[in-house]
C-alpha cells in the first residue's frame, strides 16, 4: 500500500479478519465485471486529477462491500473514514466527519439505508455541491452558515437497496450490485486465505470448503478458520479432504452448506407441517425462534437452494427439500395434494 494511504482509526464494520481482506484490486477474486468498471472510473479520475464519483454497493452480506471500500481508497492513494448508518441519529453526528475530510478522501457509510431522513437530506448538498448549511443560534438570532467541504467520495453500502429513497440513490454516479461467487472463485479465495493463515491445504479440501460456503466469501473464511482449528487440534495441522469433511461434520454443516438451524426449519416444515403451505409464524412458534430470524437469516439461503417456496398461502417445501432431508412425502389428512 502506498505511504499516503491512511486508513481510518475506526475499524471496518465487516467482521472479516483484516489480514484476509485484499488491499488492492489485483488481489481480489471474483466480481470481475464490477472490478473492471471501477478500474476504468478510478483510472479516469486519476488522469483528470479529480475526485472519484460517489459509489453505491448493494447486495447480500459478506460479498465484499467493505472490502471494496478499503480497496478503492488504496487505488486512489487517499484515506478512508468508516461510519455506520444506524449510528447517525442526527445531522450533528455526521458533521465532524464531513468537515474533517481531506481533498479526495473517501467516506464510507455502511447500511446507508438505515440513516434517518434528516441525515439523508443533509447529505444531498454535501454530495452534490460539497457544502453543508449549518444553523447557528436560536430563534430570531439564528443564522444559516454555509460551510464548504473538500471534494470527497462517498461510498455507500446497503443490503436493501429498495429501502433507499430515489433522491439519495440518484446522487450516486456509480451503482454496483454484488453477486454471489462461483465455486471456482470461492475455491481460489479459500486457497489464498489458507496461505495467509499459514495452514497447508490441498485443492480437493479447498473445493470441499468452498462448496459448503453458500457462495459467500465471509462464510468461506469462517468455514476455513473452523477447519484450520480442527486440523490443528485433532489432526496433524494439515487440511486434507478427510479432515475437512470431518471438521464440517462436527460443525453440522452438510454438503449444501446448510447448518443445524436450516435443517431444523426444513424438518419442521416437512415433518410437522406436512410440507406446507404454512405461515412463517407457525414455523417460528414450533421452532421456538423469532420469525424475523427465520425470514432474514434462514429462508434466503433455502430459497436460493430451491428447497422452499414462498407462496401467497405460506411456505412450501419443494421436492428437492424432501430428497435432501431424506424424508418421504408426507401423507396429508386435509384432502389436498402437496403443491410440490
Amino acid at each position: 500500500m502506498p505511504r499516503d494511504v491512511i486508513l481510518s482509526n475506526n475499524p471496518a464494520p465487516e467482521d472479516d479478519d483484516p489480514h484476509l481482506r485484499p488491499m488492492r484490486m489485483a488481489e481480489m477474486v471474483g466480481q470481475r465485471d464490477v472490478i473492471n468498471r471501477l478500474e476504468i472510473a478510478i483510472d479516469a479520475a486519476k488522469k483528470r486529477n479529480e475526485v472519484l464519483g460517489h459509489v453505491l454497493f448493494d447486495g447480500p452480506p459478506g460479498l465484499g462491500k467493505t472490502t471494496f471500500a478499503t480497496v478503492i481508497p488504496a487505488e486512489m492513494g487517499v484515506s478512508v473514514d468508516f461510519l455506520s448508518g444506524p449510528t447517525l441519529k442526527a445531522p450533528k453526528d455526521l458533521v465532524p466527519s464531513l468537515t474533517n475530510l481531506r481533498p479526495k478522501q473517501v467516506l464510507f457509510i455502511d447500511e446507508i439505508h438505515r440513516i434517518p431522513k434528516s441525515v439523508e437530506e443533509y447529505l444531498y448538498t454535501a454530495m452534490e455541491d460539497f457544502r453543508i448549511d449549518m444553523i447557528l443560534g436560536e430563534g430570531i438570532n439564528a443564522r444559516t452558515h454555509t460551510f464548504k467541504l473538500k471534494p470527497f467520495t462517498l461510498i455507500g453500502a446497503t443490503t436493501r437497496a429498495g429501502m433507499l429513497t430515489g433522491p439519495l440513490r440518484d446522487r450516486f454516479q456509480i451503482r454496483e450490485h454484488l453477486d454471489f461467487y462461483s465455486l471456482d472463485d470461492l475455491t481460489e479465495i479459500v486457497r489464498r486465505n489458507a496461505a495467509k493463515l499459514k495452514i497447508e491445504i490441498d485443492d480437493q479440501s479447498a473445493t470441499e470448503i468452498a462448496t459448503r460456503s453458500r457462495s459467500t466469501p465471509r462464510v468461506a473464511n469462517n468455514r476455513l478458520r473452523w477447519v484450520r482449528d480442527y486440523a490443528q487440534s485433532r489432526a496433524d495441522g494439515v487440511i486434507t479432504l478427510a479432515v475437512a469433511k470431518e471438521a464440517l461434520k462436527v460443525a453440522e454443516i452438510d454438503v449444501l452448506g446448510l447448518d443445524r438451524q436450516d435443517r431444523k426449519y426444513l424438518d419442521t416444515l416437512i415433518r410437522i407441517c406436512l410440507g406446507g403451505p404454512t405461515g412463517i409464524e407457525t414455523i417460528a412458534a414450533t421452532m421456538n425462534t423469532a420469525s424475523d430470524t427465520l425470514s432474514d437469516e434462514v429462508e434466503p439461503f433455502l430459497l436460493r437452494c430451491e428447497l422452499i417456496l414462498r407462496t401467497p398461502r405460506g411456505r412450501v417445501a419443494t421436492q428437492k427439500a424432501y430428497q435432501h432431508m431424506e424424508l418421504p412425502q408426507p401423507d396429508r389428512d386435509d384432502g389436498q395434494e402437496p403443491l410440490f
